[in-house]
């Protein structure tokens, strides 16, 4: 099986006006959920136990939004236009 090479991809961030806004969650199962399942592993718990997420290289897929609710994610929509991800196939 390929492996995608999301490096060809191109990303526009709007860091002002995030599209993925989350909540201050400290259940370790959420956690784990969360850094586990994202695609482009955007979520990664850090040695305090803390969860570390950066928007730059989400692919909008909406896992993150599905495997937990609004207790978790305060916000998940798609960027304004002209921000987020660019894929670049090759």
């Amino acid at each position: 099986m390929i492996q995608p090479d999301l490096s060809r991809n191109r990303y526009q961030v709007a860091h002002a006006n995030p599209h993925i806004i989350l909540a201050d969650v400290q259940e370790r199962m959420v956690l784990m959920r969360l850094a586990i399942a994202c695609p482009a592993g955007l979520y990664r718990l850090q040695p305090d136990g803390s969860l570390h997420f950066d928007v730059q290289g989400c692919l909008e897929c909406g896992t993150c939004r599905l495997l937990c609710g609004e207790e978790t994610i305060t916000r998940w929509r798609y960027p304004q236009a002209g921000n987020g991800i660019e894929f670049r196939f090759g």
